[in-house]
């Protein structure tokens, strides 16, 4: 049984977090023409969507957002099965587009080498940008994040989690721990 070991972040600080990527991402890009957010399953979607909607406040332009399942491009599943796949990205034209890519949390990398994989099958994105809301370390491929909300130095030990109101009826970053 896991149990909240501390709490991270609250809603506040990751309002904060997530103005702070939207306000890098337009600075870095020099504006929103050509950028396609993309959220990766399960809570990487609702973050890209606030993302998005932050982008519009700041820059009153509405930017394409979509989210994308990894499920069949990850390493450690043997049999798969990509009719299966469910993107709701099919509909987004990422060619020669800016795409970001939105995780709650960034660890070994895998699961974002997995979303870079599915995005260059539907696509060849101009480029692959990577926001994430934890950064926690310990990475196992050389990715890193070009936007994030908080570094966050833990042991292998620990788990990161993330809540959202969206799909867990509370906002906040905590640390969990076995009881």
């Amino acid at each position: 049984m896991l149990r909240e070991k501390a709490m991270i972040m609250d809603q506040k600080s990751m309002e904060r977090g997530i103005t702070r990527i939207s306000h890098e991402i337009l600075e870095k890009n020099k504006g929103a023409t050509d950028i396609v957010i993309i959220g990766i399953h399960r809570r990487g979607i609702p973050l890209a969507k606030k993302i998005a909607q932050k982008i519009f406040e700041i820059e009153n332009i509405q930017v394409s957002v979509g989210g994308i399942d990894i499920t069949n491009y990850r390493d450690d599943i043997k049999e798969k099965n990509i009719k299966n796949i469910e993107n709701d990205i099919s509909k987004l034209d990422i060619s020669e587009k800016k795409v970001v890519l939105v995780d709650d949390v960034l660890y070994t990398g895998r699961t974002v080498r997995a979303a870079m994989d599915a995005l260059i099958d539907m696509g060849r994105p101009k480029a692959i940008q990577l926001a994430v809301l934890i950064d926690r370390g310990h990475r196992e491929l050389p990715i890193r994040a070009d936007y994030v909300g908080k570094n966050l130095p833990t042991s292998k030990d620990e788990i990161v989690k993330v809540y959202l109101e969206e799909m867990d009826e509370k906002t906040g970053v905590f640390i969990l721990e076995e009881e």
